[in-house]
């Protein structure tokens, strides 16, 4: 009973008007990386349901299938890219080729995300922990939006970043390279944000509190603690997309 009264007080109930999204998404393309699980699959569904045309990245090649086939079959334009964001060659390949896939694009949700929770003692022979949380967390995010500005102008489209809210705090030992990344990804964004609107392209921040998805719950610590199901944290990123706000940040993040 008490667990539940704090998580509505933390974590107060999130849910979107399926009207509103048809009216915002419907007909437009939208590019979602991490689109096979947690917040990336919830965000997709929703999609899907409003009647976007959907650009989906991640690793799942049969659950971006599956995806594509649900968007087909409810009358939406769908394509994949089974791809790991961590391979740098993979993915400036990919961007080269994205610059003339879609002439437009209303919506880029940079989703995608890996967190690592490692003591920098224990990982004086593992270097490759910080460069794939960095390049995954960070500069995958930088390519796709580098990659897709041209689209993005002509749509006068809006870029939105799944940060986290722990972003915000003192950090705490074990995370050094996931709030490296996030940090960097953050910086960007602020920058972005005031450069790109010049040029018709919003960059938005949802600086995301715990969400249960498969990635957070490996962390057994996190398991029982309240916080927002996928599909709530997806409706968070829409309604920031929807809304003239900068970012989201839950009401305590002070």
């Amino acid at each position: 009973m008490l667990n539940s009264f704090w998580k509505h007080i933390i974590y107060p109930p999130k849910s979107i008007s399926e009207a509103k999204l048809s009216e915002t998404f419907g007909g437009k393309w939208v590019v979602v990386t991490g689109a096979t699980s947690g917040i990336g699959e919830a965000l997709t569904l929703k999609l899907i349901a409003a009647k976007a045309n959907v650009l989906l990245i991640a690793r799942n090649e049969e659950q971006l299938q599956l995806l594509c086939r649900k968007a087909h079959e409810n009358g939406c334009q769908a394509r994949y890219k089974a791809l790991d964001l961590r391979q740098r060659q993979e993915l400036d390949a990919w961007c080269e080729t994205l610059r003339t896939k879609l002439p437009a694009v209303s919506f880029l949700f940079c989703n995608a995300g890996k967190s690592i929770k490692r003591s920098i003692t224990s990982s004086l022979e593992r270097m490759h922990d910080f460069d794939r949380t960095m390049d995954l967390n960070y500069r995958s995010m930088v390519a796709l939006s580098l990659a897709l500005m041209p689209a993005l102008r002509n749509a006068s489209g809006k870029i939105i970043y799944t940060s986290s809210v722990s972003s915000r705090y003192p950090f705490v030992p074990g995370w050094s390279a996931y709030h490296a990344s996030k940090c960097a990804a953050n910086a960007w964004c602020r920058t972005a944000h005031h450069e790109h609107k010049k040029l018709g392209v919003k960059v938005k921040i949802a600086y995301m509190p715990l969400v249960h998805t498969p990635m957070a719950d490996v962390n057994e610590a996190y398991k029982n603690l309240p916080a927002y199901s996928a599909h709530e944290a997806a409706c968070i990123l829409l309604k920031l997309a929807m809304s003239e706000k900068f970012r989201y940040k839950p009401w305590w993040a002070l």
